[in-house]
């Protein structure tokens, strides 16, 4: 996704994830002159913190990065970017890329670390993707179970 984020302010994505779920996130300032490198005033920061506030990733003045971990908690975990104040105001454009779960794994290294088959590898990707929709139905059913029982 690409959002934009003026300078002076700060904006928070959240991503519900279940205990033990991988996570990983690149972020990165879009260039406004191709031509030259990011200036200063267009770098931001950067804190990914968990429901409890444990901080994942933090980073100061930067232009782009990466993060990646495993949860140790179910619940929102928060991604927020803030653009330094700058005046006049500027509007720093952004590009994050957010994935967790099955969708967060390394298909394509998986596949060349074990010299595994195509059909096999396939397979594999199904067997997670069924296993994380099986653990994602038992959370929402518990969830469901927890709302009556406090009725």
């Amino acid at each position: 996704m690409r959002f934009d984020l003026q300078s002076g302010t700060t904006k928070c994505i959240t991503e519900d994830l279940m205990e033990r779920a991988m996570t990983v996130g690149k972020y990165s300032v879009a260039n406004p002159s191709e031509a030259h490198p990011i200036p200063d005033t267009y770098k931001i920061n950067v804190r990914v913190t968990s429901p409890h506030k444990a901080i994942y990733h933090h980073a100061d003045r930067v232009a782009s990065g990466t993060f990646a971990f495993t949860a140790n908690e179910e619940g929102g975990y928060v991604a927020c970017f803030w653009a330094p104040e700058h005046s006049p105001a500027l509007m720093v454009a952004i590009d994050f890329d957010w994935k967790s779960g099955v969708a967060a794994k390394d298909w394509s290294n998986v596949a060349k670390k074990g010299q595994i088959e195509v059909m096999e590898l396939e397979l594999k990707k199904l067997f997670d993707t069924v296993t994380s929709i099986h653990d994602e139905m038992f959370y929402l059913r518990e969830g469901r179970l927890k709302c009556k029982l406090s009725i």
